[in-house]
Order: structure tokens, then C-alpha cells, then sequence
């Protein structure tokens, strides 16, 4: 009898060091060898010895960096798309700056990171999942550039899964409500109100939630999941 094991999958997270990227990471630690994303840092390095995880920097930025930050990287099962800024401000005031930084990063970096590791997924009939938001289904005034990047990985998550089904790859897109983070912060500070964690998905359930599409059985797969905050008790 074969005492080897099976492989375990390898999945890739972005924006790892974040609120909710460490949590997934420590939810995954043990069960799935970690590639963990990020701008580089004490954070990043101290995640990855947390975990047990490999550190990949990438400047989400420069798309045009990522096939050589990729080079040598090895086998690729998932791919969680959990990065992302927001800056808050009207149509009229937010000029081209902020409309071109936020959609670079937030929908131009996960369609090249996804096209390159694309070739590893389907070969491992892996995930690829989305952190999307509330304003990927529903724009508000003031959030009008974060909004339509949303919207536009809605866009194209949902074109990925169509065009992937038959290769054996799903593909989830996750709509958290407000999540206890430190980019919740941020924008509970330039909304002028007081940042109350407590009141907010915390993103250990979040990291849950993700962890559960991954581990799906393969005869189902979970296109599109909304999470909101929970009643106050």
C-alpha cells in the first residue's frame, strides 16, 4: 500500500496582510499550503511565519510586473481576489486620478493575475474567488469610482465562470457587508462617523465563509454569496 499522501491544494491570496486576507490565511494554515500577496513588509513576513506561508510581492499597480513576480512560482489550486483601496467622494469631485488607481487595482490586477495563473488553476480544477462588496450590487452617492470597479469584477467573475466551467475551474464571487478592518475604518472616517467593530461583520467569518467555497464538495459549486452583519443582540 502507497504511504504518500495527497498533494495539498496551494492557494494564492491577495492582500494578505489585511484584515481579511491574514484571517483567511490562519483559516486555511495546515490544510492548504499558502502563497501570500502583498506590498512586502513586516506584516507580510510575519504572516508568513504565522502560517507557514510563502511571501509574493506584487505592486497591484503595475499589472506589466506580474508574469516575472510569477516566474518559478509552482503549482497554483486557488486564487482569492481579496485586495482592494476605496476612496470616498462624489462624481463631481473625484477627478480621473482616483477613478484610474481604484479600478487598476481593484479590477484590472485581478483580470491579469487571474489570465496568468489561469493555465495552473484549470489544471489543478481549482477556485478562483472574488471578494467583491455590497456596492458590487447596489451604488450609493459618494461611492460612486469603488462601486463601478465592483461592479466591474461582478462583470468579470461572471464571464471567467462561463468561460471556465467546462475546464473544471469555479469561480465564486463573495459580497461582504461592512467587515470589522482597518479599511472600514478609513471610510467610516471619511463618512465622519465613528468606527464601531462590534457593529460589523467580524472578518474571521468572512475567512469561514471562503474556506467553505473551497472546501465544497465538486458537485457543487457556489456562484455568488452575500454575507451581511448579523442582528445586534
Amino acid at each position: 500500500m502507497s504511504s504518500s499522501q495527497p498533494q495539498k491544494p496551494v492557494t494564492l491570496i491577495t492582500g494578505a496582510s489585511g484584515g481579511i486576507g491574514s484571517a483567511v490565511a490562519r483559516a486555511l494554515a495546515g490544510t492548504h499550503e499558502l502563497i501570500l500577496a502583498g506590498r512586502g513588509g513586516e506584516r507580510l513576513a510575519a504572516l508568513c511565519t504565522e502560517v507557514g506561508g510563502r511571501p509574493l510581492a506584487l505592486d497591484l499597480t503595475r499589472p506589466e510586473t506580474f508574469e516575472e513576480a510569477l516566474a518559478g512560482l509552482g503549482r497554483v489550486s486557488n486564487v482569492i481576489h481579496n485586495a482592494g483601496v476605496v476612496e470616498l467622494g462624489t462624481v463631481a469631485e473625484q477627478g480621473h486620478a482616483v477613478w484610474t488607481h481604484t479600478l487598476a487595482v481593484n479590477t484590472v490586477a485581478p483580470a491579469e493575475l487571474t489570465r496568468l495563473l489561469l493555465p495552473s488553476v484549470r489544471q489543478e480544477r481549482g477556485t478562483v474567488v472574488f471578494v467583491n462588496s455590497g456596492a458590487g450590487l447596489s451604488a450609493s452617492g459618494g461611492w460612486g469610482s469603488y462601486a463601478a470597479s465592483k461592479f466591474a469584477l461582478k462583470a468579470l467573475a461572471d464571464a471567467l465562470r462561463a468561460e471556465e466551467a467546462a475546464r473544471g475551474v469555479r469561480v465564486t464571487s463573495v459580497y461582504p457587508g461592512r467587515t470589522a478592518t482597518e479599511m472600514q475604518r478609513k471610510v467610516r472616517s471619511q463618512e465622519g462617523a465613528d468606527y464601531t467593530p462590534e457593529a460589523f461583520i467580524d472578518p474571521q467569518t468572512l475567512a469561514q465563509t471562503i474556506a467553505f467555497v473551497l472546501n465544497a464538495p465538486r458537485d457543487a459549486m457556489l456562484t455568488d454569496l452575500t454575507v451581511r452583519p448579523g442582528p445586534q443582540a
